[in-house]
């Protein structure tokens, strides 16, 4: 059986994954009563989480199918993470697992922090570090820290991603304009009322998340 990149994705994911819920779990203990607004996420993280609030799932696109067979257990929206249509504090917990960095340019980064922080009245929203030696979008070391017209070169030929999945020039050309890995600095300034978490592997950072906590809530 051929081995594809979603495949790949899948193993990351569930071994990173499960982890980071628990975490989330530990340190934010949503109640049944609560609401939790994932942006950008899907039903397979949540499967195994003993998670018992209510669940609104945003994309700005629908995957056919997945409304109907998940609707007992999830709300599906269509929408903009950097332009959500939810009053302030709309959320008990706005949750966001490596989406922030797939947003385009800072400036959108920005709206979709500010976004997040103004629905919630918790945050958890998890992203990449770019100083972590992997690339983890393209199973390639070190390739985001060269210059992107040195990246657009070699994406193709020299990373697993493009590798496996051969994309064309304009698919290259996608990934280069849609992916901006963040570093501490930066989520510090786009997430000011939140704690920065670390989250290492082999010592070194892999990936940051932003963390606020209501503080109305006695739990």
């Amino acid at each position: 059986m051929k081995l594809s990149m979603h495949d790949i994705y899948d193993v990351i994911s569930t071994r990173f994954g499960t982890r980071r819920i628990q975490r989330f779990l530990d340190v934010l203990k949503p109640a049944a009563d609560m609401n939790i607004l994932d942006v950008g996420g899907y039903p397979w993280f949540w499967l195994n989480a003993a998670v018992t609030a209510k669940i609104t799932l945003l994309n700005p696109h629908v995957i056919p199918g997945l409304s109907e067979r998940f609707s007992d257990r999830f709300e599906f929206v269509v929408g903009d993470g950097c332009r959500l249509n939810y009053q302030d504090k709309s959320f008990d917990i706005v949750f966001s697992n490596s989406v922030i960095e797939h947003v385009g340019t800072f400036e959108r980064q920005k709206a979709f922090a500010s976004e997040a922080r103004r629905v919630g009245a918790s945050l958890w929203i998890q992203t990449p570090a770019r100083t972590f030696f992997m690339e983890p979008h393209l199973l390639t070391p070190f390739i985001h820290f060269l210059p992107q017209s040195l990246q657009r070169k070699l994406l193709r030929r020299f990373t697993v991603w493009g590798l496996m999945t051969k994309p064309t020039a304009a698919q290259v050309d996608d990934f280069i304009d849609e992916v901006r890995l963040l570093n501490y600095r930066e989520m510090t300034e786009l997430f000011p009322d939140c704690e920065i978490h670390r989250e290492r592997l082999m010592g070194l950072t892999k990936s940051y998340i932003a963390v606020r906590r209501d503080v109305t809530q006695a739990r």
